[in-house]
């Protein structure tokens, strides 16, 4: 860790709530010497943070000051300039309340996936509210807890902000410059443009992704054993915590509902093509549909913005044995090729991989060449 403070947050920050997001946010703030303070409902989770680097324990802190305290107000002698509140989204206007009213000198932000219910229910509140600011971080992983915390998780990912009609500017620069400090590009959302966005972007494809693979529980083994990378990209998040779902699912109820109204519109009007696919029109109708979802993928920013369909793809197969794909990257970078995206796929009880490259078009034929020629075998 750097001992000089080169953060532009002059400090100290303190974060509740010491999870995967709270103890990335602690690692990124102190990699730039920023002076950081880490609060956990669960002591274990708050001392792991510390173990890690993401901050001082404010359980630790009032130990060295013989004291048995774990509420940060009472523990903390220097008041914090930011908090930041990293809490499931269920508690998270509490939490923001709390910390408003015990740090009156400090901006207070959430980093939760629902802004709307929290910004309402700060507000109605009485507390002092200009100080608070919104903020959702797009980032994320898999696994969870401060184990898997990361400094760089937010490196060139979305940092939105919904500043409200009370917040004050400094409060909202501060926001900002939590953004910025941890790599992020800061995007500036109405709390409802916000909700609206994230229920169709994130919060319906984990709902889509959990019914389908609800429809494999009684599934013959030997029919799973057929599957392929499709289905294993569909229903990947589909393994995400349930507790954390009922909470985001029910705060953002009312935009998610919307967009499945008009999911429920088109899977009503493919049932009923397919329930007589034969009928005068049924093929359009199908090919209608598929083109539809071709339209939407090709409006998804790829690498640099650009969309991902401009590239140009190339699947190389790769023994599963170790160093291989390394190997296959080295090579490649040596040839002087960018990859602008990289999927692997592992071919189920044989053993060999393959991984799928997205490269420049005007790139493509001679990288098919090299790789030929190098001994690999190349599938185009």
């Amino acid at each position: 860790m750097s001992e000089q403070n080169t953060s532009a947050i002059a400090g100290p920050v303190l974060i509740i709530g010491s999870g995967l997001l709270g103890a990335s946010v602690g690692l990124g703030l102190r990699a730039q010497g920023a002076k950081v303070f880490v609060s956990d409902v669960s002591p274990t989770v708050e001392a792991v943070a510390q173990d890690i680097g993401a901050g001082i324990s404010v359980r630790a802190e009032a130990a060295r000051h013989g004291s048995s305290e774990t509420q940060p107000a009472k523990v903390l002698t220097e008041q914090p300039q930011l908090v930041v509140v990293a809490a499931p989204p269920d508690v998270t206007a509490a939490l923001v309340i709390e910390a408003l009213e015990d740090f009156p000198e400090a901006t207070v932000i959430d980093i939760a996936s629902v802004k709307g219910p929290i910004l309402h229910e700060v507000l109605a509140s009485g507390v002092d509210a200009s100080r608070y600011v919104g903020t959702h971080p797009m980032a994320g992983r898999e696994r969870s807890g401060p184990v898997a915390a990361r400094g760089e998780l937010f490196t060139s990912r979305p940092f939105v902000i919904c500043r409200h009609d009370a917040a004050r500017a400094e409060s909202v620069r501060l926001a900002q410059t939590l953004g910025v400090e941890l790599g992020s590009t800061i995007t500036y959302l109405s709390v409802e443009e916000h909700d609206r966005s994230v229920a169709l972007i994130s919060h319906v494809p984990q709902v889509m992704s959990s019914l389908l693979a609800s429809r494999l529980q009684e599934t013959p083994l030997y029919a799973l054993g057929l599957a392929g990378q499709g289905l294993r990209d569909t229903v990947r998040i589909a393994a995400s915590d349930p507790g954390l779902w009922i909470q985001i699912l029910s705060a953002n109820a009312e935009p998610v509902v919307q967009t499945l109204y008009g999911v429920r519109d088109d899977l009503e009007r493919l049932i009923a093509t397919l329930e007589n696919p034969t009928a005068p029109g049924a093929r359009l109708d199908i090919a209608q549909l598929m083109s539809e979802g071709n339209a939407g993928v090709a409006r998804i920013p790829g690498k640099h913005g650009g969309s991902p369909t401009a590239f140009a793809h190339l699947t190389v197969l790769v023994d599963d044995t170790p160093g291989q794909i390394a190997r296959l990257l080295h090579e490649i970078g040596e040839l002087g090729v960018n990859l602008e995206d990289l999927r692997l796929e592992h071919s189920p009880g044989q053993p060999v991989g393959m991984a799928e490259l997205a490269v420049n078009p005007n790139e493509h034929d001679k990288l098919v060449q090299d790789l030929t020629s190098a001994g690999w075998k190349v599938v185009r």
